[in-house]
């Protein structure tokens, strides 16, 4: 809204043309990421979200490792192909639902699950919408742009590193926090 705003604003005092005021909405870069809210909705529509976070707390248990290293390449996975805030908003309340089922402080798991979900925004080409972009900048210059996986190979090695750090080091760093029972 408050980009809208400032364009309007300029239009209307005449700092811009109104042909300069509509241009960006005919840049591939603005159908591109209208394209992954669409996507982000689709997964949480039908269902793929929610049954990811059912398979999560059903294989983890109550072990908070074994909760880890289910939840962040899960999380990472799906924040590939949607918007990392997306996928932090599905989650949220399945995160939730497991640390109250575990006995866990949330303060535990919300913290690796935000993280992971900005890893996953390494995995591919629409993961973020920087890597977008600077393919569609790419482009314009005349160079080959990123392909849809290119950022895969280096982003599954931090999803790897991240993962094993989350788990194995900053687990001990979070604070243990209280424990709800019910809300």
């Amino acid at each position: 809204i408050v980009a809208m705003m400032v364009v309007v604003t300029l239009a209307v005092s005449g700092v811009i043309t109104p042909a300069e005021t509509v241009s960006g909405f005919g840049q591939s870069i603005v159908v591109m990421i209208a394209g992954l809210f669409v996507v982000g909705e689709g997964l949480f529509r039908t269902g793929i979200a929610a049954s990811a976070g059912r398979l999560l707390l059903r294989l983890g248990g109550t072990n908070e490792v074994r909760l880890l290293l289910l939840m962040v390449p899960m999380v990472a996975g799906l924040s590939a192909f949607m918007s990392s805030t997306g996928a932090v908003a599905l989650f949220i309340p399945v995160v939730l639902s497991m640390c109250r089922k575990a006995s866990l402080s949330p303060s535990r798991m919300l913290m690796p699950l935000a993280f992971a979900s900005l890893i996953g925004g390494m995995l591919t080409l629409i993961g973020t919408p920087p890597n977008v972009v600077v393919s569609g900048q790419m482009a314009a210059a005349g160079l080959t742009p990123f392909g849809f996986f290119d950022f895969t190979p280096i982003g599954a090695v931090i999803l790897l590193i991240g993962t094993l750090y989350l788990v194995f080091v900053a687990r001990h760093l979070l604070p243990a926090g209280e424990v709800r029972e019910s809300e």
